[in-house]
């Protein structure tokens, strides 16, 4: 069954796909009938969803942050599928919580390395062959703290208004007939929101429910969107 409103199904690339957002994006896009080609750096999550959804669905272990072999999984992607219609940036880390001058170097590096430079290791790998088939929208996730900011997770914010301004220049680079957003997912009781709230994260939707509402609108997104902030 598809989506109201789509009349085909779509070839949709999700990074950080073992939990989440992600994990809950990829079940709801299965459900609508469309087909998933997923990345984590999870082994146990990445074998369960490929037990769970079998080809043409295609899951596999990657660390974005590591640019060969997010060329290499590309590679592999694109040979067997063709380019995506929809390529979604998902993957992301936050920071231990503490004040800017307390974040240990290493801590930061990890943050810009998946949650900025991995986008971009993603986007150099799968755009070109959207651009030659002259079609595709990129959402890469951002975040309420791309566009505000709370003490002690200044390197998340950083990454994350590095998210804005990357994609919007992007959207500025893309080719008629393509679009790239960055998409603000509101406030969701994951993994990253315990670490940060732990006594109050609970009480926030939960991914599946934020899935059912997010993939329909992410899948209306075209050309006319290019480059326009969004939220769900």
């Amino acid at each position: 069954m598809k989506f109201p409103g789509m009349s085909t199904s779509k070839k949709i690339v999700i990074t950080g796909v073992t939990r989440g957002l992600g994990r809950a994006l990829a079940e709801e896009f299965i459900r609508g009938g469309h087909t998933v080609i997923g990345c984590g750096r999870g082994a146990e999550g990445i074998f369960d969803l490929r037990f769970a959804h079998a080809a043409p669905h295609d899951f596999s272990v990657v660390d974005v942050a590591a640019p060969v072999k997010v060329d290499l999984w590309a590679e592999r992607v694109t040979g067997i599928h063709g380019a995506p219609d929809l390529l979604i940036n998902n993957a992301g880390v936050m920071n231990t919580l503490a004040p800017l001058w307390k974040i240990q170097p290493e801590d930061f590096s990890r943050v810009m390395d998946i949650n900025v430079k991995g986008v971009a290791n993603v986007i150099r790998a799968f755009v070109p062959d959207m651009v030659k088939a002259g079609r595709g929208v990129i959402v890469n996730l951002s975040s309420g703290w791309g566009r505000s900011v709370s003490p002690e997770v200044a390197p998340y914010c950083a990454s994350k208004w590095a998210i804005e301004g990357l994609t919007r220049a992007l959207a500025e680079e893309l080719p008629d007939g393509m679009a790239a957003i960055p998409l603000n997912p509101g406030v969701i009781d994951t993994d990253m929101l315990r670490q940060c709230w732990p006594d109050d994260a609970a009480s926030n939707q939960k991914p599946d429910e934020w899935a059912k509402r997010a993939a329909k609108i992410i899948l209306g997104f075209g050309p006319k969107d290019n480059g326009r902030p969004a939220s769900v």
